[in-house]
């Protein structure tokens, strides 16, 4: 069976081929502020933004999927864009771009990883784990958004969080309904967390970059130094947390734009 396509839309016209692959739970469009300013200090670039596998518009996750099964639907998608590629993807995009290298390492130039690590996540420490614990929880359909708001408020959940995730609901024949499956998701989760990709970064096919958040536990000392070892450019970014394309904008810009 062929890669399905995604739902997803292009900035730029220039002749390099950068792809931006959003976190779990999130949609191309999370990260449309971080690509309209780096197109701007690089207009040499066609940026391609798809929602994932199960994510935003795209189709919904196939039965039994794999982080290779994401990444297919990800390079099928890419095909019309000069390569080789850049992918640059936040936590669980990340771990997609680190597939794709896997999958077709030919078509890949080089990996940003946007505050993850290649190795197994330790679920008690993810973010994205304790949110999707609590959606499993949330009402399947309402007449009013305003239940859904106060079910995830009432959980413990910020304002803005609770906006976000409300961003994966639509209105369907007079009821709020997911338009993502929930559990799907939860089975994609226990496989991407998972999956072991340093045999990726560290047989140096493709070179590897990574962004850090300072305040973030999403990689450790130990694994950013494990990464430095296998020859990948580590740069902590002062202050930011894990959406470092959030907490640090332009300091994140600064840098990608003196890649290499």
């Amino acid at each position: 069976m062929s890669p399905q396509r995604l739902s997803a839309f292009t900035l730029g016209q220039g002749a390099l081929g950068t792809v931006l692959l959003h976190g779990f739970l999130g949609s191309g469009k999370n990260l449309r502020t971080l690509a309209n300013k780096w197109l701007e200090r690089q207009p040499n670039q066609t940026l391609l933004l798809p929602d994932l596998l199960g994510h935003g518009d795209s189709p919904p996750l196939p039965a039994d999927a794999t982080l290779d099964d994401v990444a297919r639907a990800v390079l099928a998608t890419a095909s019309l864009l000069p390569h080789p590629l850049r992918l640059v993807g936040h936590s669980l995009g990340g771990r997609v771009a680190l597939a794709c290298a896997r999958v077709a390492p030919e078509r890949v130039a080089d990996v940003v990883l946007l505050d993850i690590g290649p190795g197994p996540i330790d679920t008690r420490t993810s973010e994205s784990r304790q949110v999707l614990h609590i959606m499993m929880q949330a009402p399947d359909e309402a007449d009013d958004r305003q239940v859904f708001r106060s079910f995830f408020l009432g959980k413990g959940l910020s304002a803005p969080l609770t906006e976000w995730i409300l961003m994966n609901l639509r209105l369907d024949q007079g009821l709020y309904r997911w338009r993502i499956d929930r559990r799907a998701l939860d089975a994609l989760h226990e496989t991407f967390t998972q999956d072991d990709l340093w045999p990726v970064v560290e047989s140096g096919e493709v070179p590897v970059h990574c962004a850090l958040g300072e305040r973030s536990r999403y990689v450790s000392a130990a694994e950013a130094q494990r990464l430095r070892a296998a020859g990948c450019d580590v740069h902590v970014l002062p202050g930011a947390g894990h959406y470092v394309h959030v907490d640090a904008l332009g300091p994140l810009v600064d840098w990608l734009a003196q890649l290499p």
